[in-house]
């Protein structure tokens, strides 16, 4: 099945979540916004697919994944399908539900992540909120990004199998969201970043682990990851990094 993948063509952002999991997985996937329009691609296909009646079950926002006649949305939603399709979560009952567990709170975590820059509202640009921005810097910086990270540092150090893998001995996609989550933070919040690491061995393990997987070695090499910008999620402002 070639799986169809609605998520703007700019960002990495949430869709980049899904693309890690198809990545790692070998799935045969089409990024459907940035095919051209001839093709059926482009910004439009995806504002049409969201505004088509017809659907049962419509998806309320981007990013989107169609798998034949079904049609999923919301990240950790789609990614705990994916995980169980393509072996990228346990078969139990509690791993599966310990996986999904811990892709919510990344998912958590992405969102106060991106509101250290946006802490108003989306539609507001940046300039227009820099106070308000760097008010919440002093919160996420020496508060919020310490918990959380020390949090996934636990869950790695208290899982039996492996100190590489957040569950079982086996890569999930829990695994590639905290990728996902430190590559962001480095980008954001270098200072930060480089002072906790050296306390969080266990996350930076995992983040080497799975760069240096085949398959996401080669999709990052291959230049069609969307490098990091000032549109995305994680976004560098010097002046909120600490």
């Amino acid at each position: 099945m070639r799986y169809e993948l609605y998520y703007w063509p700019t960002i990495q952002g949430r869709g980049e979540f899904i693309r890690l999991a198809l990545e790692e997985a070998g799935a045969d996937y089409v990024d459907v916004i940035r095919l051209p329009e001839k093709d059926g691609g482009g910004r439009q296909a995806m504002l049409d697919f969201l505004a088509d009646a017809s659907q049962e079950r419509p998806p309320f926002a981007p990013p989107i994944l169609k798998a034949g006649k079904l049609v999923l949305a919301q990240t950790p939603n789609i990614l705990m399908w994916l995980g169980e399709r393509h072996n990228l979560a346990p078969k139990s009952e509690a791993g599966k539900y310990w996986t999904n567990q811990l892709a919510l709170t990344i998912a958590d975590f992405l969102v106060e992540a991106h509101d250290v820059h946006h802490p108003l509202a989306k539609a507001f640009y940046y300039e227009d909120q820099k106070k308000e921005a760097r008010r919440r810097a002093t919160d996420f910086v020496p508060m919020r990004l310490p918990k959380f990270l020390g949090y996934m540092e636990r869950v790695l150090a208290a899982n039996p199998a492996s100190d590489r893998h957040l569950v079982g001995k086996r890569i999930s996609y829990a695994d590639l969201g905290l990728f996902q989550i430190v590559e962001g933070l480095r980008y954001a919040f270098p200072k930060a970043m480089a002072r906790l690491e050296p306390d969080h061995p266990n996350i930076v393990a995992l983040h080497a682990m799975v760069a240096a997987r085949p398959r996401i070695r080669a999709y990052a090499e291959s230049g069609r990851r969307i490098p990091f910008n000032e549109h995305g999620i994680f976004r560098y402002y010097k002046e909120l990094d600490g």
